[in-house]
């Protein structure tokens, strides 16, 4: 018996595919209408998420810092005319000078001696190694005031130096209390004593460079000397920098301890003055807004040879503080002009 079967046209199958196709094409998903498509007005807009947190803890420190300045600008006792008074004068002038330029010298003298330390201790030969390391811990390990008070008082164990033939006739001799004066012995000690902390950081930012660069300058066949000048000091000056730059700023600072020498630098000015005037605040305020205006230039300037050094981490560098007040500056016309122009539109329409 053969029984029937309910054959489809494949020409109506085909047809009611693409009708059920379509009508699949025309219902929108669970995902929401075709992103391609115009939305309307009725999506709401999407605005930041706002921290109260730290809404509230800006407001706390803005109103401390406000009761600070406030206190400190209405208090009598500083007695702010005496401080515009002493602040140009001739005498605190001389103490900055006698400030600055030994900052200068024993940063320079003391990075140059500190490199030399450091590539001494990175050598291979162990006496270089050992004299390096002693010399670090020798000068890390007494304080700055007892190594200035020696040197101060070295006339007392060398009260002459010589030049001449060893164990011979001494061609020159001169006297160690007429050859280191006050300023000179404050220079040597903080150089010395400076060069020692530089040796480490110096030695430290040549360890974070990767040994794969030295080892692709060896096999170019660049010298030992020529790969740590040209490859190896370059890289390591983005760890150097920021470390150096606070001890530059500590060496500022630091210079006020050679006033047990009676060198006059800018708090041994100051001191001389209140000593004769009484007026021991003020003239502790003139010192300490002289020492904040240095240390906030070199600070911009530690930021711009940070930055010129970090040239090779990445393609885009930050904008610098200059460029960040310009593009708030330009956003805030841009919001501006968009309020300015939304306003002019909803008066033009409620016009018409």
């Amino acid at each position: 018996m053969v029984m029937p079967f309910d054959v489809t046209h494949p020409t109506a199958a085909t047809d009611a595919g693409s009708a059920s196709g379509e009508k699949s094409r025309e219902a929108p998903g669970p995902s929401g209408p075709d992103p391609g498509t115009d939305a309307g007005p009725d999506l709401l807009p999407i605005v930041p998420r706002r921290h109260m947190g730290r809404l509230l803890a800006a407001a706390v420190a803005l109103l401390v810092f406000l009761a600070v300045v406030s206190s400190v600008v209405r208090n009598d006792a500083f007695q702010w005319d005496v401080v515009l008074r002493y602040f140009t004068t001739s005498a605190v002038l001389d103490g900055l000078l006698l400030t600055l330029w030994p900052t200068a010298v024993v940063m320079v003298l003391g990075f140059v001696l500190g490199t030399a330390l450091a590539v001494m201790r990175l050598s291979a030969n162990p006496v270089l190694r050992t004299l390096s390391w002693g010399y670090v811990w020798i000068f890390r390990s007494t304080p700055l005031l007892v190594q200035l008070l020696f040197w101060f008082n070295i006339g007392a164990l060398y009260p002459t130096l010589g030049l001449g033939i060893p164990y011979g006739p001494q061609l020159v001799t001169v006297q160690t209390v007429n050859l280191l004066g006050p300023a000179l012995t404050a220079v040597i000690g903080l150089t010395l004593h400076e060069a020692a902390y530089a040796a480490e950081v110096v030695r430290g930012g040549i360890l974070s460079v990767e040994s794969g660069q030295t080892e692709a300058a060896q096999a170019l066949g660049l010298t030992r000397r020529r790969t740590l000048r040209r490859i190896v000091i370059p890289q390591a000056m983005r760890s150097i920098v920021p470390t150096a730059g606070n001890m530059l700023i500590g060496t500022l600072k630091g210079t006020s301890i050679v006033s047990v020498l009676a060198v006059h630098d800018l708090l041994y000015s100051t001191q001389l003055i209140y000593n004769q005037t009484y007026q021991v605040i003020p003239l502790l305020m003139v010192a300490t807004l002289w020492y904040v205006t240095v240390t906030t230039v070199l600070s911009a300037g530690q930021y711009y040879v940070e930055r010129y050094y970090a040239r090779g981490t990445s393609s885009v560098l930050p904008p610098t503080p200059p460029q960040r007040v310009r593009i708030q500056l330009a956003a805030l016309r841009a919001r501006l002009y968009a309020l300015t122009a939304r306003d002019a539109v909803s008066a033009s329409r409620g016009g018409g």
